[in-house]
C-alpha cells in the first residue's frame, strides 16, 4: 500500500505539472520521500500503541506482584491478561513472549527488560529498565515503583493526546493546503479541457510549471516545518 500511494504521488505530479511519462524519473524523489514519511508515521504509531499496551502491562504486573506472585512470574502471567486485552498478535504480547523465552533459559529480567527498551527506541520503556535494573539490585519496592512507572508513563500518553488533539485541526488545515492546488487544477482542466495546453510540451510551458512545483514544494516544506516546530514548543 506504501509503495502504491507513493508511485501515485509521483505520477500526479508528472501528470499535472508536466503531462508527460519522462517526468516520472526527475520527480521519483518525491515518491520516495513520501514512502519513507509514511513508512516514518506508521513506525511512531507503532511506538506510541506500544508504550500504551506496556502500561497496561505493567499495571497488571504491580497487581500480580500486590498479590503475591514473584516480579518474574508477575512478567509470566500478564502475557495472558495482554492477550486478552490486546489479542495474541498484539506488539506486547510478541515481547512479552521474548521475556517468557529468556526467562526459561535463564537469562535476567533486568537484561530482557533493558533489550526490550533498546529495540523499542521507546524512551519510556528504556526509562523503565533502568528503574527496573536500579531497584532490583538494591533491593527496592518493586510493586510500588512499577506502580509509579506507570502512572509517569500514562501521564506522558495523555499529554502526547491532548498535543494530537490541539494540533488535529493545523495538520487538516495543512493537508487541504497541500490537495487544493490539484483540485482547482482538475476541476478546471474538466470544466475547460486544454486550457491549460500551452504549459505543457514548450520550453516556456516547463520553466513556468518548473517554477509553480518549486513553489508547491516550498510552500510544502515550510509547512512540515511550522508544525513541526509547534509540536517540540507544545511538548
Amino acid at each position: 500500500m506504501t509503495v502504491i500511494v507513493s508511485a501515485a504521488v509521483t505520477f500526479s505530479l508528472a501528470h499535472f505539472f508536466y503531462r508527460s511519462v519522462w517526468a516520472v524519473i526527475p520527480l521519483s524523489f518525491a515518491g520516495v520521500y513520501v514512502y519513507i514519511r509514511i513508512r516514518r508515521d506508521k513506525e511512531r504509531r507503532e511506538k506510541e500503541e506500544l508504550v500504551s499496551q506496556f502500561r497496561e502491562c505493567i499495571l497488571a504486573v504491580a497487581a500480580s506482584l500486590q498479590a503475591g506472585y514473584s516480579v518474574e512470574n508477575a512478567f509470566l502471567e500478564c502475557e495472558r491478561d495482554m492477550a486478552l486485552m490486546f489479542g495474541k498478535d498484539a506488539l506486547i504480547c510478541t515481547e512479552l513472549k521474548l521475556i517468557r523465552r529468556g526467562l526459561h533459559i535463564n537469562i535476567s529480567l533486568e537484561e530482557l527488560l533493558t533489550d526490550f527498551g533498546e529495540r523499542s527506541c521507546c524512551e519510556e520503556i528504556v526509562q523503565f529498565g533502568e528503574v527496573f535494573s536500579i531497584a532490583k539490585r538494591s533491593g527496592g519496592n518493586l510493586a510500588e515503583i512499577i506502580d509509579s512507572s506507570s502512572r509517569l508513563i500514562g501521564r506522558k500518553i495523555e499529554i502526547k493526546r491532548e498535543i494530537n488533539a490541539l494540533l488535529g485541526g493545523k495538520k487538516m488545515e495543512l493537508m487541504i493546503m497541500k490537495l487544493m492546488p490539484f483540485a482547482i487544477l482538475l476541476y478546471i482542466e474538466l470544466a475547460n479541457p486544454g486550457y491549460f495546453d500551452v504549459l505543457y510540451h514548450n520550453v516556456f510551458g516547463v520553466l513556468v510549471m518548473t517554477a509553480c512545483l518549486a513553489a508547491y514544494l516550498g510552500a510544502y516544506i515550510v509547512g512540515e516545518m511550522i508544525l513541526k516546530h509547534m509540536w517540540s514548543a507544545l511538548a
